[in-house]
């Protein structure tokens, strides 16, 4: 198998969540790199999508440096440069996006939401999810905030997440943040949805073979 090298700690938990998946697949050597979250937050904030690129493709180039042979970045929101840094990245990515594309097509979901950051859900993931409807929730501010929440090691967000789920006219819900994967699991999600850190994992292993 080839060697992955994963862009982590943005933010930590989710990490977790992708080093748990991937570990239980028993996926041989594995790279981590810990990614300055405040470094990554103001870029976007700034909208400096370059400045965002040249950061990760320096932390691509050290975990291809390791042997690192395949990079994923385990978080939604730094895809927001995707398209800035394929073309400079050392290594081949393994795009959370065009797998969150395929999962939903392939569902046959037609109209979805996204929760996640404000930056995921506003630009409809950053305007990369091409012929799938996408439906902005009125409660964007609540989405947002929740998700911080969540990220900041709170669970009960969870329930008004669901309650926001549940009320809007979709087929689906896209889990388009990977810390919900600290609340969100199979046996307590009552509503149709896409689990983005599952999705991106499966794809991971596949890309490794």
């Amino acid at each position: 198998m080839r060697k992955l090298g994963l862009i982590g700690g943005l933010g930590p938990g989710a990490t977790v969540q992708y080093y748990e998946r991937l570990a239980k697949a028993n996926p041989g050597e594995m790279l981590m790199i810990h990614a300055d979250m405040d470094h990554v937050r103001c870029a976007i904030e700034r909208n400096d999508l370059d400045g965002l690129a040249a950061y990760l493709s320096h932390l691509v180039e050290r975990l291809a440096a390791g042997g690192a042979e395949v990079a994923a970045i385990s978080a939604v929101t730094p895809h927001i440069c995707i398209r800035q840094l394929e073309p400079i990245s050392a290594l081949p990515l393994v795009d959370i996006t065009k797998m969150i594309s395929a999962e939903v097509r392939e569902r046959g979901y037609r109209r979805v939401a996204l929760f996640g950051t404000r930056f995921v859900v506003e630009t409809s993931m950053f305007g990369l999810l091409d012929g799938i409807q996408v439906v902005v929730p009125p409660q964007v501010d609540a989405v947002h905030d929740c998700y911080m929440r969540i990220v900041n090691g709170e669970t009960e967000p969870r329930v008004t997440l669901s309650r926001i789920a549940h009320a809007l006219p979709v087929d689906a819900i896209v889990l388009a943040g990977t810390d919900l994967a600290l609340v969100y699991n199979e046996s307590n999600t009552d509503f149709p949805h896409v689990d983005c850190v599952g999705t991106h994992v499966r794809a991971i292993l596949n890309a490794l073979t």
